[in-house]
């Protein structure tokens, strides 16, 4: 294959380096320590992206790396947040380096001959490229620390903490500093700046260090809590400053990235906040960044340096700042833009001067651009499978390509060498010599991979078979050289994590492990006292210790039990300790205290509120991943996540997904196509607040309606184990399919669907549907049918509550208003209906076992929904709530509680009362936005409630109420301290947000929402401190 050709070049290459990013005394940027370097992720300090050094006129393939494992990128499914898609390299002097996601290493490559020249390993994965200064590179680890290696041999020289102190979580499924170091180092003046923590609520922690010392100079950890504006009007909270990206410097200013939303700008010199514009930019930003003349580049806009300002639109494509302008790719094309001054008037009539980019001229490509970098005067152009050399000065032609394994999003040129990397792992060099290729394959089987010792790979087997855990995260306390966890890897899909004590044993692990291709994919070793790990509470599957097993330590100490058992997870995580032959199992039970939501509205009796007393507030980070599973349009109103022993159960558009709460591990995946359609692509529906959910949970299993049938599938296994069906309709009912659900002590409630009464309001109809014809119950072992109900009218489905021995439901007349059959223009119901315009209904109770009427009330029955506390005996009856309110159905005319003896049927009370979300039952008080009232009395009792902007419900459990102001509020109701926040990232319209099991559960609500919020996540908090 034809990979070059000769053509003239320019002249000599220049021995000093000119930034190009900026015009003549604007910058004094970084430069690098040689001309020919490229020391840095986009070749300088301002992320330019350009050398003004030519690649050679013919290049060929030098060497090529294959990483043994590709990329594992933080944030894969995310638009926006890139920066890890690829091991970024950097050439300085003769050689490549360059830090992997993959396994926690920094690799020094010898650019001649690709050999390994040297390798570091962090303790968790390295997703920038390093930095290099005079005769040291600066790395940044997701472990929390910043790294000062020395050039020429790997060796540590320094190295800096980001974050307070050593606490670790989960995030990305990897164990990470709780603060990890996201803000990618940059070098200036001598003085080396990077950031630590993702999450504001948190901590994020901006540092300014001597780059030969690594003392600090400054310091910023203030500005994760800033009460400021968010990227929704009308929406302000605690959230503040969320350091994720390259960091990009210029003379005066240091640009911090934060993830999803546009960079924050501080002073470099004093590490003060200059802006940041969040609200004025909700639907713009991402990690990428460049610093072009006065302005810098993100998300596809030109911002004013001095004042954040939006200047103009450049395109979302990547992009070059050159000497004289900038480099731009669209799609398949390369535009070259040069600045040029041009006179306007304002808004006020007067003249100003305005900097702008004017096109020049046009270089076409064969295939899509997905990253560039310009050399001389040749942009080297990464595309899927292949990278080109195009003349896009002159000739505007394409000059060299080379076919690649990938997509080449990794690039660089330095010392008459070009760099490619792609998202496969492998790193390509080349250069304008002729010798024959080499290819260094680190994926190939090692001879250094020996076998575990007999004994201990006896001891795995023993291990495995006795905790029957063959999956999820263990812990092994004591590991020695790593026999043990390399036994059990190769014998089971555990993710394991090491920690040893001892730095000559960590040394030989992680070199074992390597060499079996199984470190950082499957095992991690961690430098620790095993009995004071920092890992995360409750989080591991299984825990062993090494030293144990092979008898050499007479047993764990007692500080090391209490380790282990802090580690464990709770339902079902298992201690395994003792020798081989005598193993012994601790299996943990429940955690006290830690109720579940197994249920939309928490239960089958709808309080809205779980029966867990371990959570409550302030709120901390627990462990945190991307959002891989589609989900309904947040503005559909889907159904609520569920959370039973140790699951976390979620419903997305095509199937339902089950997760481990305590580790966020994804325990199985059932397809069903269009499983959540009727909630998806529509806006601002009524959705499972009238409609309700279509799935919950029983004692071991899950129960999900789909059409006319109801599938029983096994809480731990994913596995269908029954399907049962809608019972016989009644005489000339053409109705089948299945509406209401409910799980209640070993019986499955279900109602079946009036498919002719459809509410959807938007502008087009789809299959939600709000009332039933029937209610019914069966055995939930074997689907039998135990009684049917046959309405009078209709039931509202979700007019139906269950608790202890009774059934509840509203059986009225439909309301006509409610019902569409052509979607209206502006997508809106009806006005609201005044009272008296609604029929009135009956309130019935019947025995839940045979379905016989116990007691029925028609006396004025109004309401909507139901909901019962079975421990102080009372049905509440209201309307459903939004905040909305055009969006509601005509029906739900609002402003009135009524409380009923469940005994009798008899009223208690009613009240009006106005109320902004669906009212909660905790113990003997109601809550809402609005209001609080005695449930026993109706009286009202003195509870403020404030948040900003944010629809949705509140979810409650015994302690901490959690809702949506602006990102997620929560109330803890045990101290005085009001609405507070967790920020950098928004709830969903609904409930997304679970407080159960002893956690704070929020699966990501915030489908196709294009609001700048810096991180769209799956995440668990946790109480602070714990």
């Amino acid at each position: 294959m034809k990979t070059h050709r000769l053509r003239p070049r320019p002249g000599p290459s220049r021995p000093i380096f000119i930034i190009a990013a900026v015009a003549a005394g604007f910058l004094a940027l970084a430069l690098r320590g040689m001309a020919d370097d490229w020391p840095a992720y986009r070749a300088d300090a301002a992320r330019s992206g350009f050398t003004a050094e030519p690649i050679p006129n013919q290049l060929t393939l030098r060497w090529v790396f294959r990483s043994p494992h590709p990329p594992r990128p933080a944030w894969p499914t995310s638009e926006r947040i890139d920066f890890d898609l690829v091991f970024q390299p950097i050439v300085v002097g003769d050689l490549v380096i360059f830090g992997s996601s993959a396994d926690d290493r920094v690799r020094a490559i010898d650019a001649v001959t690709g050999a390994l020249r040297w390798d570091f390993h962090t303790g968790a994965p390295v997703r920038f490229a390093p930095f290099a200064w005079e005769d040291r590179v600066f790395v940044a680890g997701d472990d929390g620390w910043l790294y000062a290696l020395a050039l020429a041999d790997g060796s540590p020289l320094w190295k800096f903490r980001g974050g307070p102190d050593e606490t670790m979580v989960l995030g990305n499924e990897r164990l990470v500093s709780k603060w990890p170091a996201r803000g990618g180092p940059v070098v200036v003046d001598g003085v080396v700046y990077f950031a630590a923590g993702i999450w504001p609520s948190d901590g994020v922690y901006l540092h300014a260090l001597n780059a030969k010392t690594g003392e600090p100079v400054w310091s910023n950890g203030e500005t994760g809590r800033i009460f400021m504006a968010q990227p929704h009007g009308g929406a302000e909270a605690e959230s503040g400053v969320a350091a994720q990206g390259y960091l990009a410097a210029t003379e005066t200013r240091l640009l911090v990235p934060t993830g999803r939303a546009v960079p924050a700008v501080f002073d470099r010199a004093d590490g003060s906040l200059s802006y940041y514009r969040l609200q004025e930019n909700q639907h713009r930003g991402g990690t990428r960044t460049l610093v072009a003349d006065r302005f810098f580049a993100n998300g596809g806009c030109l911002f004013d340096l001095d004042s954040g300002e939006m200047a103009s639109q450049i395109g979302l494509g990547p992009g070059v700042a050159v000497k004289d302008g900038m480099v731009l790719a669209e799609g398949k094309s390369l535009k070259a833009s040069v600045w040029r001054d041009a006179g306007v008037i304002d808004r006020k009539g007067q003249p100003q001067k305005v900097r702008r980019l004017e096109e020049t001229r046009l270089a076409p490509l064969d295939g899509e651009i997905l990253d560039f970098i310009v050399a001389g005067g040749d942009a080297i152009c990464g595309l899927d499978g292949r990278v080109s050399a195009i003349d896009y000065t002159a000739q505007r032609t394409v000059w060299w390509s080379r076919e690649v394994e990938g997509r080449a999003l990794g690039l660089a040129a330095g010392n008459g060498r070009l760099v490619v990397s792609t998202d496969r792992g492998l790193v390509y060099c080349f250069d304008g010599e002729a010798p024959k290729p080499r290819a260094v394959d680190e994926t190939r089987e090692p001879k250094a991979a020996e076998d575990p010792a007999p004994e201990i790979a006896r001891a795995a087997d023993e291990i495995l078979r006795k905790s029957g855990i063959r999956a999820g995260y263990c812990v092994d306390l004591g590991a020695g050289t790593g026999d043990l966890a390399l036994a059990l890897a190769k014998k089971s899909d555990l993710r394991i994590y090491a920690v040893e004590n001892d730095p000559a044993l960590v040394a030989v692990a992680r070199r074992r492990l390597a060499a079996a291709g199984l470190y950082g994919d499957r095992v991690t070793v961690h430098l620790a006292d095993p009995a004071k790990t920092g890992y995360p509470r409750d989080f591991a599957n299984l825990v062993v210790s090494s030293r144990s097993v092979a008898g050499t330590s007479g047993g764990p100490s007692e500080d090391l039990r209490r380790e282990m058992r802090r580690l464990q997870r709770p339902f079902g995580g298992t201690v395994c300790t003792g020798p081989a032959g005598g193993l012994e199992t601790d299996v943990r039970g429940d955690l006290e205290g830690a109720g579940s939501w197994t249920h939309q509205n928490s239960n089958a009796a709808n309080t809205l509120c779980s029966d867990d007393t371990v959570i409550r507030g302030p709120l901390s980070m627990f462990w945190f991943r991307d959002v891989d599973f589609e989900i309904p349009n947040r503005h559909g109103q889907g159904p609520a996540p569920l959370v039973h022993r140790g699951h976390l159960v979620v419903g997305g558009v095509d199937g339902i997904a089950c997760l481990d709460a305590f580790n966020g591990r994804t325990l199985w995946i059932h397809q069903i196509d269009g499983n959540l359609a009727d909630f998806d692509g529509i806006h601002h529906d009524v959705g499972v607040g009238e409609a309700g959910s279509n799935f919950c949970l029983g004692d071991d299993a899950v129960y999900l309606r789909a059409g006319d049938r109801c599938l029983r599938i096994g809480l731990d296994s994913g596995e269908v184990l029954a399907e049962f069906r809608t019972p016989a309709a009644a005489a000339g009912d053409p109705n089948r399919n299945w509406g209401f659900l409910a799980y209640h002590d070993g019986l499955v409630f279900g109602s079946v669907l009036n498919d002719a009464h459809r509410v959807s309001p938007r502008y087009k109809l789809t299959g939600l549907r709000t009332e039933s014809t029937a209610l019914f119950a069966l055995d939930a072992g074997t689907g039998e049918l135990k009684w049917r109900f046959d309405a009078k009218h209709s039931i509202r489905n979700n007019a139906i509550a269950v608790s202890g021995d009774r059934v509840y439901l509203i059986d009225r007349p439909l309301v006509e208003a409610d019902h569409v059959a052509v979607p209206t223009r502006n997508g809106r119901h009806g006005e609201k209906l005044a009272p008296e315009k609604i029929p009135p209904g009956g309130l019935v109770a019947l025995d839940r076992r045979t379905g016989a009427e116990i007691w029925r009330n028609e006396d004025n029955i109004f309401g909507t929904q139901l909901a019962v506390s079975e421990t102080h005996g009372t049905l509440l009856m209201n309307y459903e709530a939004v905040r909305h309110n055009f969006f509601a159905l005509p029906s739900e005319t609002g402003g009135r509680l009524a409380g009923f003896d469940i005994e009798t049927g008899k009223r208690r009370w009613d009240r009006p009362a106005t109320y902004q979300t669906r009212p909660l039952i905790n113990d003997y008080t109601i809550y809402a936005q609005g209001g609080a009232w005695n449930l026993i009395t109706g009286e009202p009792v003195p509870f403020e409630f404030e948040r900003s902007y944010g629809c949705g419900q509140i979810a409650s459990s015994r302690n901490l109420m959690l809702f949506r102001s602006a990102t997620l509020g929560y109330r803890d109701l045990t101290r005085e301290a009001g609405t507070e926040n967790f920020g950098g990232i928004r709830p969903s319209c609904w409930i997304n947000a679970i407080p159960a099991n002893g956690l704070v559960l929020v699966p990501d609500g915030s489908s196709k929402c294009h609001c700048s919020y810096q991180m769209k996540a799956w995440f668990a908090l946790q109480p602070a401190g714990d």
